[in-house]
């Protein structure tokens, strides 16, 4: 693997250091203008701010809207921009996943009305494909879409989606439904764009156990849709699908938080047996070496990645590796942490709490992020499969019709 940017890469990250050092907020208060690290206006700001420049959608294709741009320039311009304390991102899943469906199998007027607005930062999108019966099985959605019986072509949805991100703020969304319960659960979906004011749609926010508010249920009540909104081929759902969760698997990414170097610096502070610092402690000091070599190889993975793209290759399967090392390291580090601060590990304030609290967020976060973007479980499946090459699971439903499967009722 390479570790060392090319002559054009090298030229590339120079041309992105300098556009950031006289536009990226150089403080936490300038990036949130004062509302918090998800403020929508400050995001909003930040994101005009870059699609103006060119840096918004690196890597679409000049007819979007998008510069045309490696893979490798987007990586560059990502790594040199999380030095700088810029505001949330909440157009991610929006950019990452949603817009390059819509992008990929809409209708030309569709394109040309959503892309630049998207890249701008003026809407937001969201994603809806998690049900309460389906759990990782996107191919289970039982909410619906019927023809209209007047006869008009549009489709009347109805149903619930749960945990979709940022539901309460966005303006659009796509959505996988059910348009044929008599085949296979994999050859009756079809998706569908849609305008999430439509009538019909209620959002309700998700009360996390972290005080946060991120996910949402949403419940469709005769919600229709003009079948101009259809993205691809009815029928053609699960096809249309893969397109948005192989983005799905680049925009989730790895965890980010709190990491070994943070562990050690709490625990050089902190007295363990004896009234010695934790760090005598050899189950301490064995946590942390193994922590570290996960985080090189994580390094080194990623490596591997920026390598493939910077040669134009297309990175495999392989980076799913990721998440699962990442997530489940994030939640083992997380809790040896609160249980090596005794009582002090139930203080969450930041003014109070060693780290600012960071080690009280990664726990209440890790779990999350295990489901996000694929469980750990459908991601081991993904690696054996697929990068290793072992035999698939066996699939007792796979010519069975929808509406025959057994629900457990």
């Amino acid at each position: 693997m390479d570790f060392n940017d090319s002559s054009e890469e090298a030229t590339y990250r120079q041309q992105v250091r300098t556009w950031l050092d006289a536009n990226a907020p150089k403080s936490r208060a300038a990036a949130d203008d004062g509302e918090g690290a998800g403020d929508l206006t400050a995001a909003r700001a930040w994101q005009a701010k870059k699609a103006a420049a060119g840096y918004a959608c690196i890597t679409w294709p000049q007819a979007w809207g998008g510069q045309g741009g490696t893979p490798i320039q987007s990586v560059i311009f990502s790594a040199e921009e999380a030095r700088y304390p810029i505001p949330g991102n909440p157009f991610q899943i929006g950019l990452g996943m949603c817009v390059p469906t819509v992008m990929n199998f809409a209708d030309e007027a569709t394109k040309s009305r959503f892309a630049a607005p998207a890249i701008r930062g003026d809407e937001i999108w969201c994603q809806l494909f998690s049900e309460p019966s389906g759990g990782s099985d996107v191919a289970a959605a039982r909410t619906k879409a019927e023809l209209a019986a007047d006869g008009s072509g549009d489709w009347i949805i109805n149903g619930q989606k749960v945990w979709t991100t940022g539901a309460q703020f966005c303006d659009y969304g796509i959505v996988i439904v059910r348009t044929d319960p008599n085949v296979p659960k994999h050859k009756g979906l079809t998706m569908f764009w849609i305008d999430m004011k439509s009538p019909g749609i209620e959002v309700r926010p998700i009360h996390q156990m972290s005080g946060g508010s991120g996910f949402n249920e949403v419940f469709f009540t005769d919600v229709r849709v003009k079948d101009s909104q259809r993205l691809g081929a009815v029928g053609d759902g699960w096809k249309v699908s893969l397109v948005t969760l192989m983005n799905e698997r680049l925009a989730v990414g790895g965890a980010t938080g709190m990491g070994w170097s943070q562990f050690m610096e709490a625990a050089r502070d902190i007295p363990g047996m004896e009234g010695q610092s934790a760090l005598k402690d050899h189950a301490v000091r064995e946590k942390l070496a193994d922590w570290y070599v996960q985080a090189e190889g994580l390094r080194h993975a990623r490596n591997r990645t920026m390598t493939a793209l910077s040669k134009g290759q297309t990175p495999g399967p392989e980076s799913s590796i990721g998440k699962i090392v990442s997530a489940v390291q994030m939640q083992d580090l997380a809790n040896s942490a609160l249980e090596m601060l005794d009582q002090y590990g139930i203080i969450n304030d930041p003014d109070l709490a060693p780290q600012d609290g960071g080690f009280q967020s990664s726990v209440m976060f890790a779990p999350g992020l295990r489901i996000a973007g694929g469980t750990d479980e459908i991601l081991k499946n993904i690696i054996a499969e697929r990068v290793l090459g072992l035999p698939g699971d066996i699939r007792v439903d796979k010519d069975v019709a929808f509406k025959d499967m057994p629900t457990g009722r």
